[in-house]
């Protein structure tokens, strides 16, 4: 942890570098050029600043068709918060970060996009059967992801207590093994709706291990946005551990609540 925290501290020394965060802490998923308008920057010299960015891990990227997106990652600015901040300020800070997010919230868009890097120690085979398999879903998750994982066919986020109840179910809509799988993510009390929530896997090789994003698009509300901010870092945690270390977390997983 020692070495990416030293590259996060580096990245953010340049108050050029911090104008580009803030801006899109103020309006995530912005192109280059986007990023050079508002900050009358020459796109080479946002280019430099940005690649500074991503190789720390404080921005990641998703491509949209011939566009490149460029999201805040926060798992950095965490680890130096709870290196540095936690241990002598939480109590107080937790308070007013809770007044933030709330007066924050009302300047949301209505459809919110979360974009959540990690990097694990795997191969793209192990990942992408980790994902898809209902015992190693279980394990890390909480819940047993169940389909045959086939475009069209629908899958299950089924209880693991034997009662066959899911708590969110949805169509594969792709599955380009081991590189990438789309799926709905429907609430099953209610009837599916067009444009509705989608989760994206993507993984790549990045060196000798992994890269995996997971982009979740067309939430209903700041609230779901919320709920999915706490939930995706721990679930991608407990797979990180499972496939590094061989087993989950200690701590029961925080359970993926279909969105409303």
């Amino acid at each position: 942890m020692t070495d990416s925290l030293d590259r996060a501290f580096k990245a953010l020394a340049d108050p050029t570098r911090r104008r580009l965060l803030d801006s899109l802490r103020e309006r995530n998923g912005q192109t280059l050029g986007a990023l050079c308008s508002q900050l009358s920057m020459a796109r080479q010299s946002a280019t430099q600043h940005l690649g500074v960015l991503e190789e720390a891990n404080l921005i990641s990227v998703v491509w949209r068709g011939r566009e490149k997106l460029h999201y805040l990652n926060p798992v950095p600015i965490h680890d130096i918060q709870q290196r540095w901040i936690a241990p002598f300020e939480h109590p107080r800070l937790q308070m007013l970060s809770g007044i933030k997010r709330q007066a924050e919230g009302h300047d949301m868009t209505a459809i919110p996009t979360f974009v959540y890097v990690t990097y694990i120690q795997s191969t793209p085979e192990r990942v992408w059967h980790a994902l898809t398999s209902a015992d190693l879903t279980a394990e890390f998750w909480g819940h047993s992801n169940v389909s045959d994982w086939q475009p069209g066919s629908t899958w299950r986020h089924e209880r693991t207590d034997g009662s066959g109840i899911a708590d969110a179910v949805g169509r594969v809509l792709v599955a380009e093994p081991p590189v990438r799988l789309v799926l709905t993510f429907d609430d099953p009390d209610s009837e599916p709706v067009e444009g509705g929530p989608t989760v994206t896997f993507l993984i790549e090789p990045h060196h000798e291990i992994v890269r995996l994003t997971v982009t979740h698009e067309n939430l209903p509300d700041a609230d779901a946005l919320g709920a999915i901010s706490h939930g995706w870092p721990a679930v991608l945690a407990n797979l990180k551990s499972l496939l590094e270390v061989g087993h989950a977390l200690p701590q029961a997983p925080w359970e993926m609540k279909a969105t409303r």
